[in-house]
């Protein structure tokens, strides 16, 4: 077996790779707790604006539409950058200095939100801050599988999970505090956005250490064969799923069309991102001892529970419990799908692998996002969420598949 390639037990083996491993802080490596501590602070910027944002972009002329749009847009067209950050981050052996222009590109956009007066430039702003995250995302995750000990890829992906969506708790509460002091002033909070996002650069600077990989190990070029056929098998999978995973930013709209009130909007926002924080670890933990492919069917058939359910009237209780039951389902699948990825690639192309994944999801949140919107405003509000529904059921099926092709050839 050829060393980074996949063991019996469904592990990668990581040796051709230099890994950091230091003395551990708070039971996890030191890379994985600063990466995800960088996730958060720059989260919490992202999601003071975005918990918002829908709200903003229809008080300047948007259309639900158009919401779609701006950020199928955004995130397709800066997405292919991620797959070039991974392969690019593979060549070098390198992963921190993309993570650096990454970051510090988007800290330096976000406070420009507060002069903007039509949708056309909100759409700008959001494709330079998505393409800071497209330079950064596959470099950043394949240096926290590469920090990695004990196989335990699920827990150290839940921790970045968890961080991030604690940011996305901390934006919105904060959003919450600066429009009930300062209603409706939405350019204040787009200002005040940059300063979390500047401070999570020195601690990449200050507390991140590269990952570096032997130079015989490094990858020269890409080949589609390089990569094994469950690897595509699973990027389809996706695809599927995501299809209907339109942009959360309708979900917000239909919290507010329902009576929950503008200033509220933050905060319904925080609920989701709660329950991913307390079970995000957890959920990689168990992924780790149960199979990465068994809590993702879980978390797609919860998916289509829930946007099942947004497509039918609720009260607002019963849309605080969609939301709650929204964040588990983020718990059991965003980081799983990474840790899930890093372990069936092999160690010297795991960047590039983890940037065709990161890629792929960006380019088909466009169709899914303009489907969603078209439909919540030429048919009915009901409709995205029902096909999201179906399109999560499909994926859930498609995995169960994927599960039991996996067993027939283990067996053979």
């Amino acid at each position: 077996m050829a060393k980074g390639e996949m063991k019996g037990n469904g592990k990668t083996d990581l040796s051709p790779v230099k890994e950091i491993h230091g003395s551990k802080i708070f039971g996890f490596e030191r890379n994985v707790l600063f990466t995800g501590l960088t996730s958060f602070l720059t989260d919490t910027s992202v999601k003071m604006i975005y918990s918002v944002m829908p709200i903003f972009l229809m008080s300047i002329g948007a259309s639900k539409a158009s919401l779609g749009l701006i950020e199928g847009v955004a995130e397709s067209t800066a997405s292919l950058i991620k797959a070039f950050s991974g392969f690019w981050s593979d060549r070098i052996g390198k992963n921190k200095p993309f993570m650096l222009a990454g970051y510090a590109l988007s800290a330096i956009i976000l406070p420009f939100y507060a002069f903007v007066i039509s949708p056309l430039q909100v759409l700008v702003l959001r494709f330079a801050e998505r393409f800071g995250k497209g330079i950064r995302t596959a470099p950043r995750d394949s240096l926290i599988a590469a920090s990695v000990t004990n196989n335990e890829t699920g827990r150290a992906f839940g921790l970045q999970k968890a961080m991030d969506n604690s940011g996305a708790i901390a934006g919105p509460l904060i959003a919450f505090a600066l429009l009930s002091l300062f209603p409706g002033n939405y350019r204040l909070l787009f200002l005040l956005a940059g300063i979390p996002a500047v401070a999570g650069i020195f601690v990449i600077i200050f507390g991140i250490k590269e990952a570096k990989k032997n130079k015989t190990e490094l990858l020269q070029q890409f080949h589609l064969r390089d990569y094994p056929r469950r690897y595509w098998f699973f990027l389809g999978i996706i695809f599927v799923f995501t299809l209907g995973n339109s942009t959360d930013a309708l979900l917000l709209v239909k919290a507010n069309e329902a009576g929950i009130k503008v200033a509220f909007i933050p905060l319904v926002y925080l609920i989701t991102n709660t329950v991913s924080v307390i079970a995000a670890i957890p959920a990689g933990s168990l992924s780790d001892r149960i199979g990465k492919e068994k809590l993702l069917v879980a978390g797609f058939l919860i998916y289509a529970v829930v946007y099942f359910f947004f497509g039918l009237d609720n009260s607002k209780v019963m849309l605080y419990m969609l939301f709650a039951l929204y964040g588990l389902y983020s718990a059991a699948t965003d980081g799983i799908q990474k840790a899930f990825v890093s372990d069936i690639v092999h160690s010297n192309r795991r960047g590039t692998g983890l940037g065709i994944y990161n890629a792929l999801l960006g380019i088909t949140l466009l169709p899914a996002s303009l489907i969603a919107g078209v439909l919540y405003d030429r048919v009915n509000s009901s409709i995205p969420f029902r096909f999201g529904a179906a399109m999560a059921l499909l994926a859930a099926l498609l995995m169960v598949i994927y599960m039991m092709t996996g067993r027939t050839a283990r067996s053979r």
